[in-house]
């Protein structure tokens, strides 16, 4: 039953990798490369510590371990994503032709590198630009490549 469990778990978890790589390829701009790959690859790398986990049940460094892992895998994975794409966008990756709405638009002041929540208060601080530009989003497929 253990090896059952075990070949379920691995086979999901390698799933989910492979999903991440064909993401990685598939996606069309950054943001969603990134977003793909950070969630299937940490859910592929948990499972696979949760097998390594059952597979050793009478090593409690094991599974100790493993359950750390996971712990701070989680905690960590999301929150440097974040951080990354934040990073991106303020430097000035552009976003995928088709993205409908660039909420951030306008919110950044790329004088004091600040970035505001409230609409209100961040364009009054940054007036809007006079040209009908979208942000960040491409124009061009070529652009978000």
């Amino acid at each position: 039953m253990i090896n059952i469990i075990l070949g379920f778990l691995s086979t999901i978890g390698a799933l989910s990798i492979l999903f991440a790589s064909i993401g990685l390829i598939r996606m069309p701009d950054f943001y969603l490369r990134l977003s793909v790959t950070v969630k299937a690859s940490t859910l592929g790398v948990g499972l696979f510590l949760i097998c390594a986990a059952i597979m050793f049940p009478n090593d409690i460094s094991v599974t100790t371990k493993a359950i750390a892992i996971i712990f701070f895998l989680i905690i960590t994975a999301p929150v440097a994503a974040h951080m990354i794409a934040r990073t991106a966008y303020i430097t000035g990756t552009p976003l995928w032709k088709e993205t409908v709405i660039d909420e951030l638009h306008g919110m950044y002041n790329k004088e004091t590198h600040e970035l505001k929540s409230d609409p209100e208060e961040a364009e009054a601080e940054n007036p809007p630009e006079t040209d009908s530009s979208n942000g960040q989003i491409a124009d061009s497929e070529e652009t978000t490549e």
